[in-house]
């Protein structure tokens, strides 16, 4: 259960909806706050402002505490941040503001919360607020030298990716995952701006799958791999690979890495017939069902601090 705030503490304390004016002040306090959660995500933390819920924290005027969780996409919510520092703790912070952000989630119209624990600290705020460990998401990495080429199967052709693509790349991606792990539109599209190069598998007619990657001075980054279902099973995905293999081949970066759940048994095997090996890198996945709640007559949240 929570820590309650004490009632000295709780009389100078507020909460309320972040808004554009806080950037500066919201930036400069996730730069310095000793405890900060940002989600592994296409978009900086502080670009949600303006989405809901993302609630301030605040004691005297000073902030003490973040958290956001808009939905994207639908029905998801991943934690997009969360941050605490002195004088409260994280389960006094988490307890004023998860309260608001799940009461308003629920407000309006339910949502699946989710996420991902890369640090510890985390993790108990989690489960006692009712979220269970789904899944992990584990990293496998291989090097591209001495790799062998895999062509597309006939009739499929890969080409770059052009932000013409985007919305057939969403759809494809909205068919091969579950919503959990689904990028919106908006989202690929802010990854397509990021990536070192991204390709499409087509088949003259239609995008039966995308490859979407990064680039750092560690190496390539395979950040996103879909395969539409009605096309698995065809090599489509190794294809994928092994273009991008050969595209990054003369950079001379010679790791790429990939990240995929621990329980998606085809990815793995995919994964580790092209060669990939596990780090040993772990991340727990938390969720949470909120169900709908509806409003009340003056528009809040109904209770005012519905609890998962």
């Amino acid at each position: 259960m929570a820590l309650q705030p004490s009632p000295t503490a709780q009389a100078h304390l507020s909460v309320r909806p972040a808004t554009p004016d806080d950037r500066d002040q919201l930036s400069r306090f996730t730069y310095s706050a000793p405890h900060l959660h940002r989600h592994l995500d296409w978009r900086p933390a502080l670009d949600w402002i303006g989405q809901r819920p993302f609630w301030i924290l605040e004691g005297e005027g000073t902030i003490l505490g973040a958290l956001a969780c808009p939905r994207d996409p639908q029905p998801i919510a991943w934690i997009r941040l969360f941050s605490f520092g002195p004088p409260l703790s994280g389960q006094e912070t988490w307890h004023w503001l998860w309260g608001r952000a799940s009461a308003e989630l629920a407000a309006s119209g339910g949502a699946t919360a989710a996420a991902i624990a890369t640090q510890h600290w985390i993790e108990p705020l989690l489960v006692g607020q009712g979220f269970g460990r789904l899944d992990d998401i584990v990293v496998l990495s291989r090097d591209i030298r001495q790799a062998d080429p895999i062509a597309p199967p006939s009739g499929v052709r890969i080409a770059t990716m052009t932000s013409g693509d985007l919305q057939a790349a969403a759809e494809a991606d909205a068919a091969a995952f579950d919503p959990l792990w689904r990028n919106s539109l908006e989202a690929l599209s802010r990854a397509f701006l990021q990536a070192s190069y991204a390709s499409v598998a087509w088949d003259g007619s239609h995008v039966l799958g995308y490859q979407l990657s990064t680039a750092s001075p560690l190496g390539t980054h395979l950040a996103r791999l879909a395969v539409r279902p009605e096309a698995q099973r065809r090599g489509l995905g190794a294809a994928l690979v092994s273009d991008l293999i050969s595209h990054i081949g003369d950079s001379g970066s010679f790791r790429l890495t990939v990240n995929t759940q621990a329980r998606n048994a085809a990815s793995l095997a995919l994964y580790r017939k092209l060669k990939f090996d596990l780090t040993g890198e772990r991340y727990p996945v938390y969720a949470a069902d909120i169900p709908s709640q509806g409003m009340s007559p003056a528009g809040q949240s109904a209770g005012g601090g519905n609890q998962v």
